[in-house]
């Protein structure tokens, strides 16, 4: 289930950034009428604010409503604890911590 949201969350982050990237800004009115006229494309002028602005709203919802998916099962899966938690826990029920790596005598001779 984690997974699903994850693609679907990193589609909507993608959907994101194409759609703000697209997006017509107010101050480029003045670079249009020097020879960038795309400006009447697909949608016409403000056909094209209006689709492309609800669409980026609508990714914009989904891609919160899915990192507040993912942060609750983040916080399930951890059960509430903390790894200091674990580790007070563990060593104050008699169980031996083992080190994270073995650690090796530094009594070699280093040549000078």
């Amino acid at each position: 289930m984690e997974n699903i949201v994850l693609v679907i969350h990193v589609l909507a982050a993608s959907g994101v950034i194409g759609l703000v990237l697209l997006q017509h800004g107010k101050g480029a009115d003045m670079g249009a009428s020097f020879g960038s006229g795309a400006s009447g494309s697909l949608f016409g002028v403000s056909g094209s604010s209006n689709f492309m602005s609800r669409a980026t709203a609508g990714f914009v919802f989904v891609f919160f409503v899915t990192s507040l998916t993912l942060a609750y099962m983040a916080s399930d899966k951890a059960n509430g604890g903390s790894v200091v938690k674990a580790m007070a826990t563990q060593s104050a029920d008699g169980a031996k911590v083992a080190p994270a790596a073995t650690e090796t005598p530094a009594t070699e001779a280093v040549p000078k």
